[in-house]
């Protein structure tokens, strides 16, 4: 009999986790709000439902007698999969580490009691609060709602006269009566990801990240493998994020975090309870020899999975994103094949016609390119190859991007 797999999402980042598991033989129900969103199309059956409701989705869950529930990329759905798995005896993170993962708040805490390092926060509900925190730590610091994810309200704090703004917009991203205050270090700041069973960190994934500049914050917008460090730096890294594991107590499940790093001392931001947006799945499955997206899917069904070595052969990936708000006029579809021909992955979220808005989250994308290079001149090279195939406003997004549009 057919196994049923729910995918929380059906948009741009799920897409291939749907894909994956029909390539897999399973029934998919994907569940998400209305709206126009690619991985509906590609779905044996859409459940029009909100993912954060989790009676309802559980309900939906049941009625179906679902082998397992999964998403990728995205925090909003990952308390409703541990409230579904709690419930239905099925295979991923529990409620209480869903829960402590998907509030910011709740997640600093718990690394305050286990000995995390974390850049210092305060928590913040009012201007004046935010006032005293700005004295506390010192400018610059960041502001950060505690529950979302994209990099939405998420504002760097360079003096006073901006922290009035900034807190206005992270709190209206929130859903919550309060925001963070958080200290800002200075260091690189690279992602992890990994897998966690039986409480371990079973696969260790450390990756280089590119940060995007936009008008208030860093926007991770690309990564590349490997990371390369020292070994006791590496073995650093490794520590405090299994103490993160421990902290937040994620198990059965991926994961992903942002993590600063100065030479051998580093600092967990964040972790989350499944596996990073931004390509990382796509370069893991590259640099590791095999779908990544297979084993979040075996993981969820409850199933053995088993991690190899790396193909040692470094890879890279960057979001396509546009500097400004317009329509795309042209695309050379040609030109694009031709590159697609030579083993790069270039992934186009819209069409000619289709609007597009200025980068200033991690769901601002046009789409992604991704390729073997051991170089990151060698990569820019492709990457400028694939912008000059794209048109926007009627200037080529290599153009613009330079300021020249």
């Amino acid at each position: 009999m057919m196994k049923k797999l729910m995918i929380l999402g059906a948009g741009i980042y799920q897409v291939p986790l749907i894909q994956q598991a029909k390539k897999m033989g399973l029934y998919t129900i994907v569940v998400s709000y209305p709206g126009d969103y690619p991985g509906f199309a590609l779905a044996d059956q859409v459940c029009l439902l909100d993912t954060r409701d989790q009676e309802r989705v559980m309900e939906a869950a049941q009625k179906e007698k679902i082998d397992g529930i999964c998403t990728s990329g995205t925090d909003v759905a990952v308390r409703t999969i541990g409230y579904v798995c709690e419930h239905m005896g099925l295979h991923g993170l529990s409620c209480e580490a869903a829960r402590c993962v998907t509030d910011k708040l709740l997640m600093k805490e718990a690394f305050a009691r286990h000995d995390v390092s974390t850049p210092q926060f305060v928590k913040v509900a009012d201007l004046d609060q935010a006032r005293q925190a700005a004295l506390r730590l010192g400018y610059p610091l960041v502001v950060k709602a505690v529950d979302s994810s994209g990099s939405r309200g998420v504002v760097i704090v360079q003096e006073p006269g901006q922290l009035g703004a900034a807190f206005s917009e992270a709190m209206q991203v929130s859903q919550k009566g309060y925001v963070l205050a958080e200290e800002y270090i200075q260091a690189e700041e690279i992602g992890v990801d990994g897998f966690v069973k039986e409480g371990r960190l079973v696969f260790f994934a450390p990756h280089e990240k590119y940060l995007f500049r936009a008008a208030q914050a860093a926007v991770p917008a690309g990564h590349s493998f490997p990371y390369l460090c020292a070994d006791g730096q590496l073995e650093e890294i490794r520590r405090q994020m299994q103490r993160a594991v421990d902290a937040t107590g994620l198990d059965g499940c991926p994961v992903n975090a942002d993590v600063l790093v100065d030479k051998e001392k580093v600092w967990i931001i964040e972790i989350g309870g499944r596996t990073g947006a931004t390509c990382i799945p796509e370069l893991i499955s590259l640099y590791y020899g095999s779908s990544f997206y297979e084993k979040m899917i075996l993981n969820a069904l409850g199933e053995e999975v088993q991690f190899g070595g790396s193909s040692g052969v470094p890879c890279k990936g960057r979001l396509l994103m546009s500097p400004v708000d317009g329509t795309i006029t042209r695309i050379a579809e040609e030109k694009l094949d031709g590159l697609r021909r030579q083993g790069i992955e270039v992934v186009l979220d819209f069409s000619v016609g289709q609007r597009v808005q200025a980068m200033k989250n991690g769901t601002d994308r046009i789409g992604h390119v991704i390729a073997r290079a051991e170089t990151e001149d060698e990569f820019l090279a492709i990457y400028r190859q694939v912008q000059s195939c794209i048109w926007i406003n009627g200037e080529e997004l290599s153009q613009l991007e330079d300021g020249k549009g």
